[in-house]
């Protein structure tokens, strides 16, 4: 068989992602903040875009996207032909001028800003101001900042003695000592080694040596986790009324020391759209605050149009440039109403919840979104990933809207996220000295029409960090 090189036309259909819709795919399943993020970046590294405080560009939008929005007109420009007035006093305007610099006045009475700054005293900070105020000679000093530099966050030490004491190049005996002195430190359990050891030197604080408290603290410490006060009884031969006195002071106890060091923030949840109740109506407000408004420069504008000497390099680039422009322009337009339309369809379906609250959350899927405002499941994915919703019952992820369903006895069925309210509030109700099983919270469950089984009981239980029975209980 020879062979033979020959040409064949074919035609296929393939879908091909332009640079435009990547740019609108990226940002329509951005969060708020990394949207900022973006469009500062955009600015950045795109000469033929900028803010506006004014007003929004609508050169690149359609003439149906222009209707919706508000354009404020610009300033009203000065004329060359305006006169400056003659009469002004310059040499005494320029030595009163508040901008004028003083540096004789500067260095001698400005305060300084470092005064102003809040700073937040770290765990570090905090034990080596102790140390310091203990006059340590220069060894005890080295050795002191080698074990604060190996605690962790929440104060306890990471290393051995013996790595230590290589790592200083003394013996485990100095360490000992130093670690000793700093163990007296506050907060108190600070750089120790263990829980155990944490505990026994808070109850050593407390005055509470050689008692109940540190028997249970050196050998029971599992049995306390897993709240099995009779096998302490049994060991330590003694009455459970004694045992639970030990246990409320144990309790009481920090077991984290640097925790109230902990330099981690509270991270504020900004809505990206927000749903107020009017009445007997509901009314839905996309969150723009913050967001710049952005504009294509008339300058780049104008040199394309009139300027011939514009060489073809930079056209091109210029011509790039107020493309992708005016792309983000439009992609951020487009970005806002998907989320108003599909937050406008969750209102739609979950108006009851709106109204009454979680209980009455109904089963929604995406598809169900996705049908009503005509896109694509996956479009319905994206907008709803770290967009979260201001309500009249509080802040919600928009994913929050859309979970599985558990079936009712009679009836339609039921969100799961509903089921979890009920199964929270069976749990704030319930004796705590009699606490309900799964198996009971299953029967109380099916007792109000919901059809569950103890196994997504459990499950549901653990997704709300919440202990079993047997960790709930309590003795008095």
């Amino acid at each position: 068989m020879a062979i033979e090189l020959r040409q064949q036309l074919k035609l296929t259909q393939q879908l091909i992602m332009t640079p435009q819709l990547q740019m609108a795919i990226k940002l329509l399943q951005l969060s708020r903040l990394e949207l900022m993020d973006a469009i500062r970046q955009e600015l950045e590294e795109n000469p033929t875009l900028e803010e506006s405080l004014d007003s929004v560009s609508r050169d690149q939008l359609s003439p149906e996207e222009q209707s919706q929005l508000q354009v404020i007109e610009k300033p009203k420009e000065i004329s060359i032909d305006e006169k400056i007035h003659n009469d002004l006093d310059w040499n005494n305007y320029m030595e009163d001028s508040p901008g004028r610099v003083r540096h004789e006045s500067e260095d001698r009475d400005a305060p300084q800003y470092e005064a102003f700054i809040s700073h937040k005293e770290s765990l570090s900070d905090h034990l080596l101001w102790q140390l310091l105020m203990a006059s340590p000679s220069p060894e005890e000093k080295h050795i002191g900042s080698l074990i604060i530099g190996n605690l962790d966050k929440d104060g306890y030490l990471l290393s051995t003695t013996a790595e230590l004491a290589e790592q200083a190049g003394v013996t485990e005996e100095d360490i000992e000592e130093v670690l000793f002195l700093m163990q007296s430190f506050d907060p108190i359990g600070v750089c120790t080694r263990n829980l155990s050891e944490c505990l026994l030197l808070q109850a050593r604080n407390l005055g509470l040596q050689n008692t109940l408290v540190t028997d249970i603290i050196t050998h029971h410490l599992n049995h306390l986790e897993n709240k099995n006060y009779k096998a302490i009884c049994r060991s330590l031969k003694t009455t459970i009324e004694e045992v639970i006195a030990a246990v409320e002071i144990i309790t009481r106890m920090e077991p984290k020391p640097g925790r109230q060091f902990s330099d981690d923030e509270p991270q504020y949840i900004t809505p990206d759209i927000y749903v107020y109740k009017t009445e007997d109506d509901f009314a839905i407000v996309i969150n723009d605050d913050g967001l710049p408004k952005l504009k294509v420069n008339s300058f780049y504008k104008q040199a394309i149009t009139h300027d011939k000497e514009v060489n073809g390099n930079a056209r091109n680039y210029i011509q790039d440039k107020l493309r992708s422009a005016a792309w983000l322009i439009r992609s951020i337009h487009q970005r806002q109403k998907t989320i108003f339309k599909v937050m406008e369809s969750i209102l739609k379906y979950q108006r009851e919840f709106f109204d009454k609250g979680i209980t009455q959350l109904k089963p929604m899927v995406l598809r169900d979104v996705a049908e009503d405002i005509g896109m694509h499941e996956s479009t319905i994915s994206r907008v709803t990933t770290n967009k979260y919703a201001y309500t009249p019952q509080g802040i919600f992820e928009l994913k929050y809207f859309f979970n599985s369903s558990i079936k009712r006895v009679h009836g339609e069925a039921i969100a799961s996220a509903s089921v979890q309210a009920k199964i929270k509030h069976l749990i704030e109700s319930e004796d705590p000295r009699k606490p309900f099983s799964d198996s009971k919270m299953a029967e109380l469950l099916k007792a109000e029409n919901i059809d569950i089984a103890r196994r997504t009981v459990a499950k549901y239980r653990e997704m709300m960090g919440v202990l079993p029975s047997s960790k709930r209980k309590r003795y008095c």
